[in-house]
């Protein structure tokens, strides 16, 4: 990967962004329509997790022109605080009685293809404008499960990128010695790379 073409805000190209993106807004319209924000410690850790999967993308994307081992970090991060959000989900629902959709339930399986399609906040606001708190935390949980599949490939990628190009101290060093040599050859200079000739 070139770190030296990355642009500032391209984060905003990622899929595991938008979807990410997604679960935050999704989120916060939950916490204050159905939670008592005044008394129940979850509706924080709820924002806060979603919050998390999102911003520790876009960090570690920004910090990847300074160290691939920090974007690695915060991108597992973020797959966490997915998980995290993603059980506050789960207990939700059973604390209150109200009914998981598995993956053949009806509801599921209509909303899991057409949710794959859209990563844009505005189309998932449309969706659960007026539905209760079963469906809208039903869907989060569809949504949240997309995002951290986007977000497992993206930690696949970067340890491959690593794997393949090593991190940003050895991309540098080897574009320092290419440098030299560049600048050296011709001129009987020897760079730490070429062997010394025997006499």
């Amino acid at each position: 990967m070139d770190y030296a073409k990355k642009k500032p805000g391209s984060y905003k190209t990622l899929l595991a962004y938008k979807k990410s993106q997604c679960v935050f807004d999704i989120t916060y319209y939950f916490v204050r329509r159905f939670m008592d924000r005044m008394h129940d410690r979850t509706v924080d850790q709820m924002q806060q997790a979603a919050r998390s999967g999102k911003q520790n993308i876009v960090e570690g994307y920004s910090d990847a022109e300074g160290s691939t081992e920090v974007e690695h970090k915060l991108t597992v991060i973020a797959k966490g605080s997915l998980e995290e959000l993603k059980e506050d989900y789960l207990d939700y629902l059973r604390n209150n009685h109200l009914e998981i959709w598995g993956v053949t339930h009806y509801k599921y399986k209509a909303c899991q293809p057409l949710f794959r399609k859209h990563n844009d906040s505005e189309y998932y606001m449309r969706q659960i404008k007026d539905r209760n708190d079963e469906d809208i935390a039903n869907i989060a949980l569809i949504v949240i499960n997309q995002a951290l599949a986007l977000l497992r490939g993206l930690i696949d990628y970067q340890d491959r990128m690593f794997l393949a190009e090593g991190g940003i101290k050895e991309q540098r060093y080897r574009a320092r010695l290419d440098a030299r040599a560049r600048n050296n050859f011709g001129n009987g200079t020897r760079y730490p790379s070429q062997p010394e000739q025997k006499k």
